[in-house]
């Protein structure tokens, strides 16, 4: 590669290892090893290799079959489903399934360019690429590049990279092949897919080894299930955190908090979560209440969950430097704070003015931080909002010399700042964990890096009040849950700017199917709160909050399913129909499923038609029944108060009935089934707040349909205190007669309202959505109990 770049030359030695070798070339000491049948760890080094410790990966490697081969010119691993080819001329690699395909391979020899290592990949004519989590762009990142550092970015461009969090994992789509690539290194990294050059894709660090993992597997779901086991998955949240919540930049004094939460009541819009942004405290300064707004927070506190909504506080890292401020002195005290090499403290200036930051990568920062947490949790507070964690500080520019303990391996700002928020958001979880007695805490983050899914949800930051945000984030919830990151969401309506009636009413709409559904607003903008923007939106907002409770059941469902596989709960085109070519296209590139069931179509809130593509195989009309065939483009209308919704055939869609806070309960299951074609569901039950479930106080049931019937499996777990009634209703057939365990039963027509018309505003808003009704539906009521029940039909 000439004077200026070294690439790592040929290979001069290697040794066989546990399931793998370790080599050296002219210029670079690496590591092959396989770390189960799907996934091989590939690193790089200009020194020799030791251990090292990562923040994203929490699995060890498991025992696999490795053969390995010492031919004349290259050096083979084989494992179980592809084989790893290692060049002994230039040290390129190449991975290889068994029936000799290139599923990915070096395009040139990585090279070193001071402290910078580049890897280069071949760059196929068809190849597709996705993933990298919260990233601007298109959904294809084929001809786009991107960088990882943590961004602190408010009211960001729709083209700004890089933004608040970093997942340095893509997934390749190779002609029918797929693999994915995660490199586990936290300085500073690029992944370029064609950006300025056809010749190859690479990626690179600034600085540190190339440590990366090559997963490959049958489909997108086996890359996220392997991606998922090595830097872990979400844990079961308490229910009401899936619920509606409310936020401000700021709700106080306490009687405008107290008004918020009765207003939601009184108005039957459903709500589980007010947040206090950062005016709740003295001098903005974290563990404190200003005793002026809030004169007694404890009050406050019970006061709001006696109306059933939990109360979740904003956290930021800044200490203020303040003498007599609690947290700064014992900060000081037990040295938890950022350094200069020169010993001096970092100083940055935030909200509190000038203040000192925890070193989260320091154990003994992270207990500190945990025992601080206590001034909350004491007051039974449940919800934890980690923000300013890039870590932020006026300026946006850290000095890179400033000292990260990095769990003892000591580093500088370079290779410590993308997993600072991460860090921080682990000591907030692993505390309010210890100090909540068997309480589920919500942990929210803005930063983050791979892993962060292990301990918190994530929303996307400051995005802004404008149809194009609306679709942005969008993708970014599609394109997170593509790296682990299941939890997550944007602010509806727009953090910055005012959001119009239409795109609020828009907004709210797609927001009840996404995965973590708030609405937030900036300081100064207008008021924001559902009942804001007009009676009608007010309808609109109600209908579709009600709507994402009735659905709880699946919600509450697909949440366990990610614990389990780490499956997204909006699931990208991608996942399901990753050879369609329509799935890519700007056009279509919104669209999502929720699960495997509902395909949403986010749309502009300008607009009342709009072209939707309907993958292969049938699609039913969520509002009215309607059956369509697939594999083709439809026309839908979109009023604002109607988003389309399509029903994949096979469906089995678990709902409840309407309540206005998910600690309430309802006795009644509604199972909604789709077409006499084969599907099946799991579905998940517990008391949604403690962890009792870990101990057997759950109930799991596997449902599965077929064209005669219905099998739902005996109960597994002792929960004893959900659905006692069942009401199923047939969707596209018609039953002439059934039985349940053999003994006949009578059916019912039932018509289904998933949400109410608009009524009655003005007289151009008429019976709004009263044609999003199904009639004539079949329906059959039975009760349920631990038992297996069978339940077959005629038609």
């Amino acid at each position: 590669m000439g004077k200026l770049s070294k690439s790592f030359g040929g290979i001069t030695r290697y040794q066989e290892t546990n399931q793998g070798i370790t080599f050296q070339s002219e210029e670079c000491f690496g590591l092959i090893e396989f770390w189960n049948d799907s996934i091989c760890r590939v690193r790089l080094s200009n020194e020799p290799l030791t251990a090292k410790h990562s923040y994203a990966v929490c699995s060890d490697k498991t025992k696999c079959e490795v053969n390995i081969g010492d031919e004349s010119d290259q050096l083979k691993l084989k494992g179980k489903s592809y084989r790893v080819e290692l060049s002994k001329k230039d040290s390129k690699l190449s991975f290889i399934d068994h029936k000799s395909t290139v599923i990915n391979k070096d395009a040139i020899a990585a090279t070193w360019n001071g402290t910078e290592a580049t890897v280069y990949k071949s760059l196929n004519a068809e190849e597709k690429f996705i993933g990298l989590g919260e990233k601007v762009g298109p959904l294809n990142r084929r001809g786009h590049a991107y960088s990882n550092w943590n961004t602190d970015k408010f009211a960001y461009d729709t083209e700004q990279d890089p933004l608040y969090l970093s997942t340095p994992f893509f997934i390749g789509i190779n002609g029918d092949h797929f693999y994915g690539i995660f490199l586990d290194n936290t300085h500073k990294s690029t992944f370029n897919f064609g950006a300025s050059t056809d010749r190859f894709s690479w990626f690179s660090v600034e600085d540190g080894e190339i440590d990366y993992y090559f997963i490959h597997g049958n489909s997108i779901a086996d890359i996220i299930k392997n991606y998922t086991w090595l830097t872990g998955r979400i844990e079961l949240p308490p229910k009401w955190s899936l619920g509606f919540q409310q936020c401000r930049y700021s709700y106080y004094p306490e009687s405008e908090v107290e008004q918020i939460a009765t207003t939601f009541r009184d108005k039957n819009i459903p709500c589980d979560v007010i947040y206090l942004d950062i005016h709740y405290m003295e001098e903005f300064k974290v563990f404190s209440f200003d005793k002026n707004r809030f004169p007694n927070p404890e009050r406050l506190v019970k006061s709001m969950a006696e109306k059933g909504i939990k109360t979740a506080v904003i956290l930021d890292p800044g200490i203020k430097v303040l003498d007599g401020y609690n947290a700064y002195e014992s900060g000081i005290e037990q040295d938890v704070f950022l350094r200069y090499p020169d010993d001096e403290l970092y100083t940055g200036e935030v909200w509190p003015g000038k203040s000192h930051f925890p070193d989260f990568t320091d154990p003994k920062a992270r207990n500190w931080w945990q025992s601080q947490l206590r001034f909350y949790t004491e007051m039974g507070i449940l919800g934890y909002w980690n923000d300013m964690n890039e870590p932020a500080a006026w300026g946006q520019c850290l000095p890179n010399i400033v000292e990260f303990h990095y769990e003892g391996e000591a580093t500088t700002h370079r290779e410590g700042r993308n997993v600072y928020g991460m860090q921080m958001t682990r000591a907030t979880n692993q505390g309010a964990q210890n100090q909540l007695n068997n309480q589920r805490p919500f942990i929210l983050t803005r930063a983050g890096f791979s892993g962060i899914q292990r301990y918190a949800a994530v929303w996307t930051g400051d995005n802004v009040s404008s149809d194009e945000h609306l679709m942005l984030g969008v993708r970014l919830v599609n394109s997170l849950g593509l790296t682990g990151i299941s939890f997550c969401g944007n602010d509806v309506g727009g953090f910055a700017g005012d959001a119009s009636p239409e795109l609020y009413a828009r907004w709210i709409s797609i927001g009840a199917f996404q995965p973590f559904f708030r609405a937030h607003s900036v300081v100064d903008s207008k008021d924001a709160e559902p009942w804001s923007f007009g009676e009608e939106v007010e309808q609109i907002a109600r209908n579709y909050i009600s709507l994402r409770y009735k659905l709880m059941p699946l919600i509450y469902s697909l949440f366990w399913e990610s614990t389990r596989n780490g499956m997204p709960i909006n699931r990208s085109l991608a996942l399901n129909f990753p050879l369609e070519n329509n799935t890519f296209k700007e056009e279509f590139q919104h669209q999502f499923m929720l699960g495997d069931q509902l395909m949403i179509v986010p749309v502009e809130s300008y607009k009342d038609y709009v072209n939707v593509w309907l993958p292969p195989g049938n699609w039913y009309n969520f509002w009215t029944g309607e059956k369509y065939a697939g594999n083709r483009e439809i026309v839908l209308d979109c009023p604002i108060w109607k988003l389309p919704v399509l029903v994949k055939a096979g469906s089995i869609i678990p709902m409840q009935k309407l309540t206005q806070n998910l600690d309430q309960t309802t006795d009644e299951l509604h199972l909604h089934v789709y077409g006499q074609v084969n599907g099946t569901l799991a579905l998940y039950e517990d008391n949604g707040n403690d962890y009792g479930f870990k101990n057997g106080n759950f109930s799991s049931r596997e449902i599965q349909m077929n064209k005669n019937g219905i099998s739902i499996s005996k109960q597994e777990g002792q929960y004893s205190d959900g659905f006692s009634k069942l009401k199923i209703f047939c969707h596209g057939f018609k039953v002439v007669s059934a039985t349940i365990n053999d003994k006949p039963i009578m059916s019912q027509s039932a018509v289904i309202n998933h949400v109410k018309s608009i009524e009655g505003v003005d007289s151009l808003s008429q019976d709004k959505g009263s044609d999003m009704e199904e009639g004539n539906i079949d329906s059959f009521t039975l009760p349920l109990g631990p038992e297996k029940i069978d339940i077959r039909w005629a038609n």
